[in-house]
C-alpha cells in the first residue's frame, strides 16, 4: 500500500493507492457512524454493497449515471435522503464512482449541516488519476459545468485500480487523458511513458506519479490561486466541447483541448501520445458555439478574459491571459466546423 498524506493548511486528507483496498475501506474510513454511501447506476452494484456492508449504519443512494445527473435537485435530493434518515453533521458520506457520483457527493457533504465528512471511492482511471482528490466538487447549470460547487476536501480517499477492470477499453482510455496533461506540463519523463509505448501496460505507475503532482500542486494551492490553474491545462476548449453535447467523454474532450495549447514540436509529439493512448487528436464542430460556452469560462478574469494555460516543451508550462480575439483564434486555427460526428456513451 502507497499512501499520500495532503496538508490543506493543517487539514489533512489521506490517499491510499493500492489493489484490494476497496475490502479494508472500514480500517481505512471512519464508517462507525451513519453513512451516506452515493453510488451511480453505471457503477457495478457490488463495489457500493461491499463498502454499505463495513458500515455501521448505511443509507445507499443510486443516481443516474453520466453528467444528466449532475443538477442541483440531485444535491438536494442527496441532502433530503442524510436529512430523512436522521444524519447529524457527525455523519459520513462516501462517493463509490468515477467523477460524477464524487462530484455530487462531495457537494452534498459540503453543504449537508453546512458540512460533514467526506470519503472517495474512486472507480475510474479518470477519477483515480485526478478528479478524487483536490477538493473540488460540483453541479452543472443550465448545460455550464460546475457553475455551482464547494471546496470540500475528503478526509481521506482509496484508489483502487482493481476496480477499473471492468471499463470498457474507451472509458479507460479517456481517464489517461487527465495523466496526459500532468505529464506535459510537469513530468516529461512521464510523457514519455505516453509517447513512446503503451500506457495502458503501466496503469498503475501513471496513476501513483498522477496522483503525486496532483496532491503537491493542491497542497500548495487549494482554491486554485496560482499554480493549481496548470492543472487546467486543455480544459478552456476541452469544456466548450464537452457543453456541445457530441458524445465525447469528459477527458476525450481535455485530449481535444490540449492540441490547441501543445505548440511548435510539442504538438506533433503530443499527436502519437494520443494515438498511443487511444484518445481523439482532432474533431470538427460549431466553433461559435463553443465560444460562446467559454464566455461562462470560471477562469476569467471578469474582464472577458480568461486563463489558459499553454505548453511548448514537456515538463513546462506558461500561463496566458486570452480576450475574445484570443480565444477565437485559439478555436478556428485548431478546430474545423462541421455537425456532430462524435462518438456517444456515458461516462461512469
Amino acid at each position: 500500500m502507497k499512501k499520500l498524506e495532503i496538508d490543506f493548511g493543517g487539514e489533512k486528507s489521506s490517499v491510499y493507492i493500492g489493489d484490494g483496498l476497496s475490502d479494508s475501506a472500514s480500517e481505512l474510513f471512519d464508517l462507525k457512524r451513519k453513512v451516506l454511501v452515493v453510488t451511480d447506476r453505471g457503477v457495478p452494484a457490488e463495489y457500493a454493497k461491499k463498502v454499505a456492508e463495513q458500515c455501521a449504519d448505511a443509507t445507499v443512494a443510486v443516481i443516474p449515471g453520466g453528467e444528466s445527473s449532475k443538477t442541483p435537485e440531485t444535491a438536494v435530493d442527496l441532502c433530503r435522503r442524510m436529512m430523512n434518515a436522521g444524519f447529524s453533521r457527525r455523519d459520513a458520506v462516501v462517493a463509490v464512482g468515477g467523477g460524477v457520483p464524487g462530484d455530487i457527493a462531495g457537494l452534498a457533504a459540503a453543504l449537508y449541516m453546512r458540512g460533514t465528512d467526506f470519503y472517495n471511492i474512486p472507480t475510474t482511471v479518470l477519477s483515480q488519476v485526478d478528479s478524487s482528490i483536490g477538493g473540488k466538487t460540483g453541479v452543472n447549470l443550465d448545460g455550464i459545468k460546475n457553475m455551482i460547487g464547494a471546496f470540500k476536501q475528503p478526509r481521506a480517499v482509496i484508489v483502487d485500480p482493481l476496480l477499473t477492470r471492468t471499463l470498457p477499453k474507451r472509458l479507460a482510455a479517456e481517464g489517461l487523458a487527465e495523466a496526459l496533461k500532468m505529464s506535459v506540463t510537469f513530468d516529461a519523463d512521464l510523457f514519455s511513458v505516453f509517447e513512446n509505448g503503451d500506457p495502458m501496460r503501466r496503469l498503475g505507475e501513471i496513476i501513483e506519479r498522477s496522483l503525486g503532482i496532483k496532491a503537491d500542486v493542491v497542497s500548495r494551492d487549494e482554491k486554485e490561486n496560482g499554480l493549481r490553474r496548470v492543472l487546467n491545462f486543455g480544459h478552456t476548449a476541452g469544456h466548450a466541447i464537452e457543453s456541445l453535447g457530441l458524445g465525447y467523454y469528459h477527458g476525450e474532450c481535455v485530449a481535444l483541448g490540449m492540441t490547441a495549447v501543445c505548440t511548435g514540436e510539442l504538438k506533433g509529439r503530443l499527436l502519437r501520445a494520443l494515438k498511443n493512448t487511444g484518445l481523439p487528436a482532432s474533431a470538427a464542430f460549431d466553433r461559435e458555439a463553443a465560444l460562446a460556452a467559454m464566455s461562462h469560462d470560471k477562469k476569467s478574469a471578469g474582464d472577458g478574459r480568461v486563463s489558459v494555460i499553454f505548453s511548448d516543451a514537456p515538463g513546462t508550462w506558461r500561463e496566458e491571459r486570452l480576450g475574445p480575439d484570443g480565444l477565437r483564434r485559439l478555436v478556428y486555427d485548431n478546430f474545423s466546423e462541421a455537425g456532430n460526428t462524435a462518438p456517444g456513451g456515458n461516462s461512469r
